[in-house]
């Protein structure tokens, strides 16, 4: 046997008893009005909010929305909210959704520490769809709100392949001299809507 076995075989013998992980529970601050919190995060991070008490509510305001307003192509993947005059199911090419301008998604749920949402690609065809649009609406049943990305992380589960995102805001990139420019690789902007 060389000593390199030898060693292996000594370390293979030796053995160090288990640490316990240090208890995560309680870590993360929590607000006193989420919601709020939420609103002035994403306002932070350039995104817009407003919140609404049902779909009829929601189609109202979408429909004072500039953006909404002057959009030619637009996605919704919620029924029954917008107008949209794009079937991702007959968009077999990611690539032709480039002059998309309003893509409105749901999401998961959303996080007041950072004004990010989670969406998954359970209901995405392609999951472009969440970068690709000049402009993105996100809309959120208002109960599905948590305090920090503690939270959060508490909330995914990896038991099946899958694609997720937090989004937080629209695209935002900056060079090293700190100019900042929105929408350069994504979205222009992007809009929350708590619902419910």
């Amino acid at each position: 046997m060389n000593r390199k076995q030898a060693i292996l075989n000594v370390l293979k013998k030796s053995s160090l008893p288990d640490t316990p992980l240090p208890d995560l529970q309680g870590l993360g601050v929590c607000y006193e009005d989420p919601e709020r919190q939420f609103a002035e995060a994403l306002k932070g991070v350039g995104g817009h909010f407003f919140r609404v008490r049902d779909l009829n509510a929601l189609n109202r305001e979408l429909k004072g929305l500039k953006v909404y307003q002057n959009a030619q192509k637009i996605v919704s993947l919620i029924p029954g909210v917008g107008e949209p005059n794009v079937n991702l199911d007959l968009v077999e090419d990611p690539h032709d959704l480039k002059d998309l301008d309003v893509a409105i998604l749901k999401g998961e749920f959303a996080v007041a520490e950072n004004g990010a949402v989670w969406v998954t690609d359970r209901q995405l065809r392609h999951r472009v769809i969440c970068f690709i649009p000049q402009h993105l609406i996100l809309v959120v049943d208002a109960h599905q709100l948590v305090h920090n990305m503690h939270q959060a992380y508490e909330r995914l589960t990896f038991t099946e392949p899958g694609y997720g995102v937090f989004i937080s805001g629209p695209s935002k990139t900056a060079d090293i001299e700190q100019a900042l420019v929105i929408g350069a690789h994504g979205p222009r902007s992007s809009t929350v809507c708590f619902i419910g």
